[in-house]
């Protein structure tokens, strides 16, 4: 980045309501990494947050949505804002580093010019920056951390427990993590985070009694101010991941448990109350409208970069609604003044994480290098070059999907393929080596099994109606996570804006119109079912790493997109 490209960033930093450096600073050479990161201290309780990691402890690439459609009430609303709407909502400047960081606008120069995002040892660096200019901070983790790469696959967890203590992690809540099973969960509670790591959830309790699983919130005194941190898991664990992994637990929103939560501690004397939330945040907004006394709610999940908060309004006054995007890419920085008992203003920044704008934490940097030294053979494996950009973000199919789709109908020699709308995965620039690492970045779940069945086009129409309503209900609290199943072989129309059972239309194979009745060959992976565990169909990384091998220059992905019907202009519609 020159000194023209540093001081155009500055100009959308202070659009965007970053504050302006000190004058003296604007003098500083652009490589001096500390000054896009000065934010001056405010008030007396200070909050950094960062969710959804996904287990990326390295720097890398990640490609915002260009198609994350809102309906009804969330139409033109964020999180449903992509590409030049997000930045004229927000009064972003285009073509800078804040407009790479948050859309996917001229994805892959801009990925050339200002780098890699992330990576734990560059967070390291502006978690302590940020810590000695605000005594006391808390770092809030929302969760889905110890999940999403071969090295915490293969280590249960443990790569990003180690470096999550090392980062500072206060208070933590979950998704993913309970895919490691239950008994996995507790042993780091007891063994690794007691004294050290609060993880809280006021909405998972036992299946028998109801008995919280997990304290549902932690108090703490920060600059002599009492505050609470409340924990939201993920409301659908047992829906959207296999329920054998959590059999004795259950899960859900919780509304009426969280009022009396929240009341619970006001009474304890807590004059800030947080929700540390991995709801998503469609949810978020819902639940932020419908309860009262909360001060602001910290969400992941939905992996949305939302620049500022949203104000939501309720019968006790107003919550702070955010999120803060996705592997390791940003750092949010909440600032409370609070006077009289009482929060009386605020200051919010959701930080990009340039890795060339901060030096890498020894430390945090030592750890990953070991952790990793064991691996790298294995990981390092170069499969294929890529000729095009690769990514998964996205309602639809993104790129990479496209890749994981075309290598189960190949490899399983299938019409039809179908794959998770995961929104986790890493992004690969044009002429990038295709590692076994890039691969496992796409599929490193403890449930990786593929299958191969034989559907009727009744069933899987049904199937896309289904997945189709988690994502487009109208009602937040029934959609319940994840994008649209991604297909290969397929075509199909969509109307978002239908109602149930009414928006997949002219399903075709070839070409031809799908029989409800003639029964197709069908690829998939990541079954929920016990009976999927106990079949125990060939790891889908494994799939994918022999079909890029025999491919060794993949060619260019065009995503595949459906037709979609009845939402031209909509503000989530990047094409």
């Amino acid at each position: 980045m020159n000194r023209r490209e540093f001081l155009s960033t500055l100009a959308a930093a202070s659009a965007a309501g970053f504050p302006l450096l000190r004058s003296e600073a604007l003098a500083a050479p652009a490589r001096q990494p500390a000054a896009p990161y000065e934010l001056p201290r405010f008030g007396t309780v200070h909050f950094l947050h960062f969710t959804d990691s996904h287990a990326q402890l390295l720097p890398l690439h990640y490609r915002e949505p260009e198609v994350n459609l809102g309906l009804g009430a969330a139409k033109g609303r964020p999180p449903h804002l992509v590409g030049e709407r997000l930045l004229k909502h927000f009064g972003l400047q285009a073509r800078t580093a804040e407009a790479h960081a948050f859309t996917c606008l001229d994805f892959t120069r801009a990925a050339a010019r200002y780098g890699r995002v992330g990576g734990f040892a560059h967070l390291a660096t502006l978690i302590k920056r940020l810590r000695a200019s605000r005594p006391g901070a808390l770092l809030l983790d929302g969760g889905d951390t110890w999940q999403g790469s071969g090295l915490s696959l293969w280590t249960r967890g443990q790569d990003m427990v180690d470096a999550c203590k090392l980062l500072g992690v206060d208070v933590m809540t979950g998704h993913w993590e309970f895919t490691y099973g239950a008994e996995r969960v507790q042993e780091v509670l007891a063994q690794d985070f007691k004294g050290r790591v609060d993880f809280v959830a006021q909405n998972v309790k036992t299946a028998d009694f109801g008995d919280p699983v997990f304290p549902p919130y932690v108090l703490r005194e920060l600059n002599g101010v009492p505050v609470a941190i409340i924990g939201q898991a993920f409301p659908y664990t047992p829906i959207a991941n296999p329920r054998y992994l959590v059999p004795e637990w259950t899960f859900g929103i919780q509304e009426e448990n969280l009022q009396q939560v929240i009341e619970e501690a006001r009474g304890k004397g807590a004059q800030v109350i947080v929700l540390l939330s991995h709801n998503g945040m469609d949810v978020d907004l819902k639940l932020a409208s419908r309860v009262r006394g909360l001060d602001a709610i910290l969400g992941g999940h939905t992996h949305d970069g939302v620049p500022r908060p949203l104000l939501v309004k309720n019968a006790g006054g107003q919550t702070l609604v955010t999120n803060a995007g996705s592997n390791g890419k940003f750092l949010g920085v909440l600032d409370f003044e609070v006077k009289g008992g009482k929060v009386t203003d605020f200051r919010y920044r959701l930080l990009p994480v340039f890795a060339n704008l901060l030096p890498a934490d020894p430390e945090m940097a030592a750890l990953i290098s070991r952790l990793r030294a064991p691996h790298e053979e294995k990981l390092g494996e170069k499969l294929a070059v890529t000729e095009g950009l690769l990514y998964r973000r996205g309602n639809f199919n993104g790129t990479f999907d496209q890749v994981l789709l075309d290598a189960l109908m190949a490899e399983k020699n299938a019409e039809i393929a179908l794959s998770p709308g995961f929104r986790w995965g890493t992004t690969l620039l044009p002429g990038q080596d295709i590692t076994m690492e890039d691969v496992l970045d796409q599929t490193a779940i403890t449930y990786p099994y593929t299958t191969v069945s034989t559907l009727t086009g009744a069933q899987l129409k049904a199937i896309l109606e289904d997945v189709s309503d988690n994502l487009f209900n109208p009602d937040p609290y029934l959609q319940q996570g994840g994008d649209m199943v991604r297909v290969g072989g397929l075509s199909y129309a969509c109307d978002p804006t239908a109602g149930v059972g009414h928006r997949i239309q002219d399903l075709r194979l070839g070409g031809k119109p799908l029989e409800a009745g003639k029964r197709y060959k069908v690829a998939g992976w990541a079954p929920v079912s016990e009976e999927a565990r106990e079949a125990g169909g060939e790891p889908i990384w494994d799939v994918v790493a022999r079909y890029l091998r025999g491919q060794k220059t993949l060619e260019a992905r065009r995503p595949y997109l459906p037709k979609l019907l009845n939402v031209a202009g909509n503000p989530g519609l990047a094409r």
